[in-house]
């Protein structure tokens, strides 16, 4: 991901408002009663649900998600209304409520929530989606034996919003991914630049140990083969990869084959390699893959998992390397996974593409790696509501791929912002007009809802073949000198709005969600 995938946004904007998100795991001690509105049918008063406020604003009818029936929230006047129930004899710990609504919009609060569970209320708004039912979650701690769950609204005349298959379940059962991961590429350029990093209660930490207590396990480093401001070089690589794992957590290493940013509109060779022909391309590709692999095992910090290509829909290292040209494509990624296998036989190969929505891309693109006899480990996706569609074609994309191919799947990239305005003179990539498109505010909380639905999502494919999530750039802050473009130390950051540390480089509400995975 990088500045240059802002020129893709216009004809990556086909999306829509709908997110999807999984059932929740381990039932608690109390569970929902009537979670989806079915018990007594069309009611003004839903059967083990309490109201109030303009009760009768707040109903059962016809036109359920999964049933015949959904609780309602409307009135021909402004009204605010309150739908709850309190669930007893539980036991203390983190629990999450979860629920599926839409909403027509119009509303000065629509959410779901969790109070009187012994601390402060948790909530986690409803976003605006009028023809596709949405799942919202949200966790607490539990530390009375009854906690109140609610469905909250304040809402304008004729304004609704619909909710149903609510579910409350105790964490720490159920399915754990296995990677909770973070791209931290650019952390090592913004510290040398001045940057600094806070926790949750403002301790100036190393990001890495802020992201590392916040729970996450996997981290994600790109390489560049020659870049002009010598970073995310083989060198930076490992130096970085050492602090990685002094951490205590694993190492994702992204080849992008190119001098610069690679992804579906740029697969540039680099310089070095510039002119030559497949065969040279071949030798290139697996000496370059095995000298900072094999470098990264000499200093005790082996890879992981290894990506063989960045975002390679139209291929790499074109034009060679082309998916018109899949004999010559399949050259290159075997030369690459052979490298990886070649220092370490237990390191995984990914095979990363963008759209992760777009199941028949996927579907073609992955059959023809099949028949020409590629071999990997683990399908990737990159999956940015705001560009790649509805959350339900990222959730019926991965459910097909593992399903189809056998293989584990994961989000190699995602990420929302917590704000629109900037924090330097770079436009940002993640505006107003793209927040629209997925229904979540570009506030602290809509942040974290969107990763959260998006780890939802992976926690659901089938067959425990949900491997995991990687948000994209985590620390990446509006740090002067630490721009963009490698070739321009005056460019800035588009992407500050969407980091997990705020404008005072403090860790954001969104980096608890790894504690959720």
């Amino acid at each position: 991901m990088h500045r240059t995938k802002a020129l893709l946004a216009a004809a990556a904007l086909a999306v829509a408002t709908a997110l999807a998100a999984p059932a929740l795991p381990a039932a608690a001690a109390s569970t929902v009663t009537n979670p989806g509105f079915e018990s007594n049918g069309a009611s003004q008063t839903p059967s083990g649900w309490s109201e109030s406020g303009t009760v009768a604003a707040s109903k059962s009818e016809a036109g359920g998600r999964s049933g015949s029936y959904r609780g309602t929230h409307w009135s021909a006047s402004a009204y605010t209304v309150e739908t709850y129930q309190t669930l007893t004899g539980l036991t203390s710990g983190s629990y999450t409520l979860s629920a599926w609504v839409r909403s027509g919009g119009g509303q000065s609060a629509a959410y779901v929530a969790m109070k009187n569970c012994g601390g402060a209320q948790a909530q986690a708004n409803i976003p605006t989606s009028s023809s596709t039912w949405v799942q919202v979650s949200v966790t607490a701690n539990v530390s009375s034996t009854n906690c109140t769950i609610s469905v909250y609204s304040n809402a304008a005349a004729n304004q609704w919003i619909n909710v149903d298959d609510v579910t409350f379940a105790k964490n720490g059962g159920g399915t754990t991914l296995q990677v909770k991961g973070g791209d931290v590429s650019s952390v090592k350029k913004n510290e040398d630049k001045g940057a600094l990093y806070y926790n949750a209660s403002g301790t100036q930490q190393d990001p890495l140990l802020i992201l590392r207590n916040a729970g996450m396990n996997y981290a994600r480093l790109k390489v560049w083969v020659n870049p002009a401001d010598g970073y995310n070089n083989k060198a930076r690589v490992l130096t970085m990869a050492s602090r990685i794992k002094a951490q205590g957590m694993k190492l994702l290493v992204d080849f992008h084959y190119s001098d610069s940013w690679a992804d579906p509109g740029k697969q540039v060779p680099p310089a070095a390699w510039s002119g030559h022909s497949l065969s040279q391309l071949v030798t290139d590709v697996y000496n370059h893959t095995y000298d900072v692999l094999n470098a990264l095992k000499a200093q005790g910090t082996t890879a992981d998992m290894v990506q063989v290509g960045n975002e390679i829909n139209p291929g790499m290292l074109l034009p060679t390397g082309s998916t018109s040209n899949w004999g010559n494509l399949s050259q290159l990624l075997k030369s690459g996974i052979s490298a990886v296998k070649a220092v370490n036989s237990s390191t995984l190969v990914m095979l990363h593409l963008a759209e992760g929505g777009d199941n028949a891309t996927f579907r073609w693109w992955f059959d023809q790696a099949v028949a020409y006899g590629v071999p990997f480990d683990v399908i990737g996706a990159s999956y940015y509501c705001y560009w790649h569609g509805p959350m339900s074609g990222l959730q019926t994309n991965l459910n097909d791929m593992a399903s189809r191919y056998g293989k584990p799947v994961l989000v190699a990239e995602t990420a929302y912002g917590f704000t629109t305005a900037q924090d330097d003179a770079e436009t940002n990539i993640f505006t107003s007009s793209l927040a629209s498109t997925c229904g979540y505010p570009a506030t602290a909380q809509g942040q974290r809802d969107a990763f959260q639905a998006v780890v939802n999502i992976v926690k659901n494919v089938p067959n425990g073949r949900g491997m995991g999530v990687f948000y994209w750039e985590p620390a990446w802050t509006a740090q002067a000198g630490a721009g963009w473009d490698p070739t321009n130390p005056s460019s800035g950051n588009g992407w500050e709005n969407q980091a997990l540390f705020d404008y005072s480089s403090r860790a954001l509400t969104a980096m608890s969600v790894y504690g959720s995975m």
